[in-house]
C-alpha cells in the first residue's frame, strides 16, 4: 500500500513502499514449521497409540494449532521482512473483493460437487473422505466441539491457508525477475494452486483438491487481492464443515 507525503504546497504526493525482502526462503520456511509443528503436536497426541483412537478434542487441536502457527509465522515474516501483512499479502477490505469472491465461491461449490461426485465413483465411497473427516467419523462429538470445528473449517481454516499458499507462496512467486515480465501473476496461480493441493498429503486425494482449488486462485488472480480467494475458499468449505456439524449433533448420518 502506497504511503502518502505532505509537500510545502500542500497537496499529497504518493509514494510506492519498498518492494518486501522476503520471497521463496520465507514460503519454504512457514511451510517446514507447519510440519515441524504437525508432526510435534501429533506425537504429543498420539503417544504411543494411533491416530484415528484419538478423542475429537485432540483431532481438533492437532488439525488447528500447526495451521494457526504457520500463518501466523507468514505474518510475522511480512512484518519483519516487508511492509507488513496488509501491502504485503495484498490483504484489504473491499466490498467487490468480497463479491466476486462469493461468486468464485459458488463455481468452486459446483465444482467441488461434481468433482466428489466422480471420485467417488472412481475410488469408492469408503476411500473419498478427506483426511479429518476419517478422524471424527463414528465418533462422540460434544456440541462445543462440533461448533468449534464447524468454525475452524468454514472460516479460520481458509483465512490461514490462504495467507500460507495465496498471500506468501504468490508473493515470493510475483517477486522472481524473469516471472515478472514473462508469466506475471499466472505463474504464481498456477504454482500455487499445485502446491497448495500437494500441501495436504493426502496423494489419493490431490486431483479432487486441484479442481477444488482452482475457482480459489482464480479469484485470487482476478482481484490481485488476498480477501477475494479468502471469501471463495470460505463459501467452498461452508458445505463440507456444515456436513460434519450436522452429523456430529445427529441431524444426518453417514
Amino acid at each position: 500500500m502506497p504511503g502518502v507525503e505532505q509537500s510545502t504546497s500542500g497537496t499529497q504526493t504518493v509514494t510506492a513502499q519498498p518492494a518486501h525482502r522476503w520471497g521463496f526462503g520465507a514460503f519454504l520456511f512457514v511451510e517446514a514449521v507447519l510440519l515441524a509443528s504437525a508432526a510435534l503436536v501429533g506425537a504429543l497426541l498420539v503417544r504411543g497409540g494411533n491416530a484415528e483412537s484419538l478423542p475429537v478434542r485432540d483431532v481438533l487441536i492437532g488439525t488447528m494449532t500447526p495451521t494457526v502457527i504457520a500463518a501466523l509465522t507468514a505474518l510475522a515474516i511480512t512484518k519483519l521482512r516487508g511492509n507488513g501483512p496488509l501491502a504485503d499479502l495484498r490483504l484489504s477490505w473491499r466490498w467487490d473483493d468480497v463479491k466476486l469472491g462469493l461468486k468464485f465461491g459458488v463455481l468452486g461449490l459446483v465444482c467441488t460437487s461434481v468433482g466428489v461426485f466422480v471420485w467417488t465413483k472412481v475410488v469408492g465411497e469408503e476411500n473419498s473422505n478427506s483426511a479429518i473427516s476419517a478422524l471424527v467419523e463414528d465418533k462422540p462429538m460434544s456440541v462445543s466441539a462440533a461448533v468449534v470445528m464447524f468454525l475452524y473449517l468454514w472460516l479460520l481454516g481458509p483465512i490461514c491457508e490462504e495467507i500460507i499458499y495465496r498471500g506468501l507462496l504468490w508473493g515470493a512467486t510475483e517477486r522472481l525477475e524473469w516471472n515478472k515480465e514473462k508469466w506475471g501473476r499466472f505463474a504464481a496461480f498456477l504454482l500455487s494452486t499445485a502446491v497448495f493441493a500437494m500441501s495436504h498429503l493426502e496423494p489419493l486425494r490431490t486431483t479432487l483438491l486441484l479442481v477444488i482449488a482452482v475457482p480459489i486462485g482464480l479469484a485470487r488472480l482476478v482481484t490481485g487481492r488476498l480477501l477475494g480467494s479468502i471469501v471463495a475458499h470460505q463459501m467452498n468449505n461452508f458445505l463440507p464443515a456444515l456436513a460434519i456439524l450436522l452429523t456430529a449433533l445427529g441431524v444426518v448420518s453417514y
